[in-house]
């Protein structure tokens, strides 16, 4: 995947009423394990990155590649959002921090340890956490659309909370996430702040398919996310058709 300068966009959160709120305790973001689970096998985020056997021969394999990737997927996001606000006249404040972790209980949100494996956006501080282990071997196993997915998913976690966007249940907030993420990437693509490179939706695809719930749990549970199809369904609607497929208005 590969960035570009970007243009105006062309979309915005037409007629929508933004509420900034102070909210408390933590959004876990879609890409998360249950605290004290080891991931299953073949699906990324195993506490080692991949071997050379296991990684994408389209050269996304250095933790400096990772990091400038995260670098581009926070800049091309700051700039979405904030074109989208400024358009319906509103003022965006960026997400205050994103914060790489290592280790259970290295950060915390709301007074909450963040388990490893796992990807979240925290509304009480403000900011985004992720395991970097567990992250740089998604990149390696999936490709580096996953980051762009990644940092795309837990951002409109912040977005929801800047426009008091709360749902009964978990799994209406995450797909939701997911449609948005989905939005900015495709109309990024669009601007030409994006080029697609050979095999990205392929990725993004890949990606949705490894963090989909268990078959077994229950939608309605608290923490379910989407099964896989409901999650690429999400995703490529907003991809395809933008914020206004998200529900947003």
């Amino acid at each position: 995947m590969t960035t570009r300068v970007e243009r105006r966009p062309r979309s915005a959160l037409a007629g929508l009423a933004v509420a900034l709120v102070a909210a408390a305790g933590c959004v876990v973001g879609g890409v998360a394990e249950p605290e004290g689970q080891e991931p299953p096998p073949n699906r990324p985020g195993g506490e080692a990155s991949p071997g050379a056997g296991q990684t994408r021969a389209d050269g996304t394999t250095s933790v400096e590649e990772f990091q400038q990737d995260v670098a581009d997927a926070r800049g091309i996001a700051e700039r979405y959002w904030a074109a989208r606000f400024r358009a319906s006249g509103e003022r965006f404040r960026p997400i205050r921090r994103i914060i790489p972790y290592q280790r259970d209980g290295e950060v915390s949100c709301g007074g909450q340890a963040l388990p490893r494996n796992n990807a979240v956006y925290c509304s009480a501080g403000d900011f985004i956490a992720y395991d970097v282990n567990w992250s740089v071997g998604a990149f390696r196993q999936v490709g580096d659309a996953f980051v762009f997915y990644l940092l795309g998913h837990e951002y409109a976690h912040g977005i929801q909370t800047r426009l008091g966007i709360r749902y009964s249940y978990t799994i209406q907030q995450e797909l939701q996430a997911d449609c948005m993420a989905g939005a900015y990437l495709g109309d990024s693509v669009r601007s030409g702040a994006l080029t697609l490179d050979d095999g990205d939706l392929a990725e993004f695809r890949e990606g949705l398919l490894a963090v989909g719930d268990d078959p077994g749990q229950p939608w309605f549970a608290e923490g379910s996310h989407g099964t896989a199809e409901q999650r690429t369904e999400s995703f490529f609607r907003g991809y395809e058709r933008s914020l206004d497929a998200c529900g947003l208005g």
